[in-house]
């Protein structure tokens, strides 16, 4: 019978070497690797039964995103965590939902040996679904578009304009359609932005009806605030090695559709301002 095949993953060498030794007595065959980088390296390029991982890691990225690339990689390995924290409180179910099991550090060898053979025994404890934040945007997109009417219909400098639900929301499933197309494209942060004709027509829009131009910051910012907390509500499904790059893009492109409805907003005021 071949040895199971494990990804060790930690910041102390001497840890790491230790852990291995024991591992490999039991007919284990480890691969270790020191850094997240290394890490993604490792699962993008061979084949793994188990992972287990720090879940605190120095520099860019941590156990979650080791987890989560796992998960994307090789759905049927066990993925393990263990952390230095005794109280990791709500971020426990966020983080069961990458991994199979979190523990804390230390732990004997011979309990950490019957842990992973109790695992690889059971296998991973389901089968999640990993989903892209553009795919989420668009799945949600109703729930999203309804999160920011009720904020919307809390903020009294909104609400002073006057209009059915229709058309208070009207310009919102372009500008979730284009985030999505944002963030499938992956493109960088800081380089102009793709023109938004419907970001344009929607200065226009809320320049006749009446907005101010702090109202369509307002309604800016009510949306980020809606997309982020849906993107926190489907955390267990989320792809964690991508998170904090796709909200920084949401952030950029939410910005850019800003500005763009902005300039337009002030074209149209100043074509207002124009004698008849």
């Amino acid at each position: 019978m071949n040895p199971s095949r494990l990804l060790l993953v930690d910041d102390d060498p001497e840890l790491c070497d230790a852990i291995a030794e024991s591992l490999t007595y039991d007919n284990f065959e480890v691969s270790i690797a020191t850094s997240v980088p290394e890490a993604l390296l490792k699962i993008a390029t061979e084949r793994f039964d188990l992972l287990l991982s720090d879940l605190h890691m120095p520099g860019a990225g941590d156990g979650l995103t080791v987890a989560s690339a796992m998960r994307h990689t090789n759905p049927t390995a066990v993925t393990l965590l263990w952390s230095g924290f005794p109280a990791m409180g709500p971020a426990t179910s966020a983080i069961l939902a990458q991994a199979d099991e979190i523990f804390q550090k230390p732990t004997t060898s011979k309990a950490l040996i019957e842990t992973i053979k109790k695992r690889l025994l059971e296998g991973p404890q389901k089968v999640r679904v990993i989903e892209s934040v553009g795919s989420i945007l668009t799945r949600t997109e109703l729930e999203t578009t309804e999160n920011w009417y009720q904020r919307v219909e809390k903020e009294s400098g909104l609400t002073s304009h006057s209009m059915s639900r229709e058309l208070r929301c009207k310009h919102l499933p372009q500008v979730l359609l284009d985030l999505a197309h944002r963030l499938d494209k992956s493109q960088p942060i800081g380089i102009p932005a793709e023109p938004s004709p419907a970001a344009t027509a929607h200065g226009v829009d809320r320049r006749k009806q009446g907005y101010s131009a702090a109202d369509l910051v307002s309604e800016s910012r009510l949306l980020q605030v809606s997309i982020f907390e849906m993107l926190q509500e489907n955390l267990a499904t989320v792809n964690i090695s991508t998170l904090l790059l796709s909200v920084m893009i949401i952030a950029d492109e939410i910005d850019s559709q800003l500005n763009q409805a902005m300039a337009s907003y002030i074209n149209e005021s100043t074509l207002d301002a124009l004698p008849a």
